[in-house]
């Protein structure tokens, strides 16, 4: 399997909305954001897929190595094999990728946020250098381009925090931020709970509801920033954020019932809104 192969099979195989906004760039676009994402999947499995902390910090410390190794000219992963010949010519630096993986060490280190301030922070890690990293792939021109990019990888960060309390509590962490909590009198333990009747209750769905419209206000802003010189350029941003939009529509329909389940889209409805929103952006 070559380098190219290997990550794009790792962009296949994650089902991510983000694989569905790809298959409309131009080749060597698509080559270096494939490439970019199986990077970002690799070392976010680590957190997610190593359940020993200790061994998942080795394995982290390794991809950092192998950032700068890359970046020195001697990369040896496929996914850096992939990326580096990119990595020039789409703006790509080594500070962007350790900041990535700065991201996932926090989850290692951290599972609670005391509030929005601080959990900003670790989206701005996880999305935000994402957002800019894809922004600068997909052919920004004008720098107002990246604060959009920062405002809809926070937009849809706290949009994967709510379709993924339940799964994220099962792990042992919570994202929703602590004061936040208290506001709404939810108790940590209550989303702990992994029985019926779970964690659901009116307060539970206030919070939620809290939560929902600010991830609506900030794809809102993040349009707004968008210069309309960089709009068709960033169709792909705007793919994904129209997926995630109607996924957080879903979420909210089903009254926040998150906490056992995973709400999802299907694979052909992501389809079907990349395209639909590819053409209405032309």
């Amino acid at each position: 399997m070559t380098p190219e192969q290997y990550v794009q099979d790792k962009a296949a195989r994650s089902g991510s909305s983000f694989y569905y906004a790809f298959k409309f760039l131009p080749p060597r676009r698509q080559a270096a954001i494939t490439a970019f994402y199986a990077f970002c999947r690799e070392v976010d499995d680590v957190v997610d897929e190593v359940h020993d902390p200790g061994v998942a910090a080795t394995k982290l410390a390794w991809w950092r190595r192998e950032v700068d190794a890359a970046f020195a000219g001697a990369p040896t992963h496929p996914v850096t094999r992939a990326l580096l010949p990119l990595a020039d010519e789409h703006a790509i630096t080594a500070a962007q990728l350790q900041q990535v993986i700065d991201g996932c060490e926090m989850d290692l280190r951290q599972t609670r946020y005391l509030d929005f301030a601080s959990l900003a922070r670790y989206c701005h890690l996880v999305a935000g250098v994402v957002g800019e990293v894809s922004a600068n792939i997909f052919g920004r021109t004008r720098d107002e381009t990246i604060a959009y990019a920062h405002r809809l990888g926070l937009a849809m960060q706290l949009t994967n925090i709510i379709r993924d309390v339940g799964d994220d509590a099962r792990r042992g962490r919570i994202y929703l931020p602590l004061d936040e909590l208290q506001r709404f009198d939810v108790k940590a333990h209550e989303l702990l709970r992994r029985e019926p009747p779970w964690g659901y209750s009116e307060r539970f769905e206030a919070l939620m509801r809290f939560q929902a419209e600010r991830a609506h206000r900030l794809f809102d802003e993040a349009r707004a920033l968008l210069p309309a010189v960089d709009r068709r350029a960033q169709r792909p941003g705007l793919m994904m954020a129209t997926i995630y939009r109607t996924l957080l529509r879903e979420i909210e329909a089903t009254g926040f019932r998150v906490l056992h389940q995973r709400v999802a889209l299907t694979p052909l409805r992501k389809a079907w809104l990349a395209m639909r929103t590819h053409w209405r952006e032309r």
